[in-house]
């Protein structure tokens, strides 16, 4: 299995010379098996530059996971080449309970105001299909179980497995736990917390949303994004392998996360890495 990363900021795309290096586009990762059809975690801005490489590839079919839908998530749907492609068929996969649902809650932003792009104008191209939470499903070569998370409007995490590997994506997510509680305080997990636990039990890789400093998380609780500390604790307990630190704040500039990559260097526990738009990790069986 192999992860690719196209976008790793949150918030706003932030092209320019202070963050050419880890990259400025927003969220957006490149999933592929041994066999089958590529998997896409979310289309933040990054998904334009990973559609025309699709397109290059010619890939007859895409599979699409969003873990939610606020704009920097969104953002590059409109963008990605394969909706556009005839020889191409994209598979929209939403939590939802009717395939209705699914359609309205991506049609919110393509409804000709926010975007000239509408739902419709593409509808012989795309297949919105259903998710039930409660239960693993699977897509092609992958099956995937998801996780609720902590943020504003609701948020999914996923784990992902092929051939032997788990790759688990947490984005956007607060602490699933109150200050003085949980893991990383020394304490029992609580519900929310030891589900989050669990999806990422013992996984290769787990990508997770660390925006905030653990100073910057005190002011801005209710945001929905956590800090490396606590995603560090909570993969440690997982017996998780590997950790990308993901879902760089827009200020965030290559010398701060320079920084941050240096200063998680070296830990006991998993091995922890800074996410890099252009990275790719390969997951050997």
């Amino acid at each position: 299995m192999r992860v690719r990363f196209w976008g790793v900021r949150g918030s706003i795309p932030v092209p320019g010379p202070e963050t050419a290096g880890y990259g400025g586009n927003t969220s957006c990762i490149e999933v592929v098996a041994s066999s089958g059809h590529p998997l896409v975690l979310d289309c933040g801005t990054g998904a334009r530059p990973l559609g025309w490489d699709l397109l290059r590839r010619k890939v007859s079919r895409v599979d699409i996971l969003f873990s939610h839908f606020h704009m920097d998530h969104v953002f590059g749907f409109p963008f990605f080449g394969p909706i556009y492609s005839p020889g191409c068929m994209t598979h929209i996969n939403i939590p939802a309970y009717t395939e209705s649902e699914a359609r309205d809650k991506l049609g919110r932003y393509l409804n000709g105001i926010y975007h000239p792009v509408r739902i419709r104008d593409i509808a012989d191209r795309i297949q919105f299909n259903c998710l039930r939470l409660n239960q693993p499903f699977e897509i092609g070569p992958f099956r995937i179980a998801g996780v609720r998370l902590n943020h504003p409007g609701g948020a999914v995490g996923y784990r992902v497995e092929a051939d032997g590997k788990s790759v688990v994506y947490l984005s956007d997510t607060a602490p699933l736990a109150h200050p003085n509680e949980g893991v990383i305080d020394g304490h029992s997990p609580p519900m929310a917390e030891a589900r989050v636990i669990r999806s990422m039990k013992e996984a290769d890789v787990v990508v997770m949303d660390t925006m905030f400093s653990s100073e910057e998380y005190l002011q801005k609780m209710t945001w929905g994004h956590s800090y490396p500390e606590y995603a560090f604790a909570l993969a440690k307990e997982a017996g998780v392998k590997h950790l990308v630190l993901f879902h760089h704040a827009p200020d965030a500039s290559d010398t701060a996360l320079d920084a941050l990559a240096k200063h998680w260097t070296g830990r006991d526990g998993p091995r922890v890495t800074v996410a890099r738009e252009g990275e790719t990790l390969d997951l050997e069986g």
